[in-house]
């Protein structure tokens, strides 16, 4: 075959350091215009973007020249040294050292967009923690939760 293709979807999750609240309102589109433009540098448009104060969902297509880790590493870093930039209430912002990424089949994107979007009203019964645990639990991935926290 001489062309590579490439159906990738992945739902992304990663929060600020020690699940601070530092994605307020005020600051929330811009953030969100902002990591969506990274992913698309990067051939990995957004589908669905949201959170809350304390962590960030991406709903993606996966471009199929870069690997996962690398993504998020490069939409991690600009947008804290972006948001550095925001005013000295950000001066001391971080994510978090780690992140989950989840594979959504082609027919379960519809509900993953819902999900997604549904952040802050889902937020409002579960935390973070409680969700991302959930998440891992349904995906089967194996974890120490001693280090799932920074």
């Amino acid at each position: 075959m001489s062309q590579s293709l490439a159906d990738v979807i992945v739902h992304i999750v990663f929060s600020t350091k020690e699940r601070n609240p530092w994605i307020q309102p005020e600051i929330e589109p811009e953030l969100y215009a902002y990591l969506s433009a990274t992913c698309r540098n990067f051939d990995s448009p957004v589908i669905q973007l949201n959170g809350i104060a304390d962590h960030i969902h991406m709903l993606l297509l996966l471009g199929k020249t870069i690997p996962i880790s690398k993504l998020i590493s490069e939409v991690k870093t600009s947008s804290s040294r972006w948001l550095k930039t925001k005013g000295n209430q950000y001066r001391d912002f971080s994510w978090q050292n780690g992140y989950g990424a989840f594979s959504v089949s082609r027919p379960s994107i519809n509900g993953a967009i819902k999900y997604v979007a549904s952040q802050k009203n889902h937020h409002k019964k579960v935390t973070f923690k409680e969700e991302f645990l959930l998440m891992l639990d349904r995906a089967k991935i194996k974890y120490d939760e001693k280090y799932l926290w920074d």
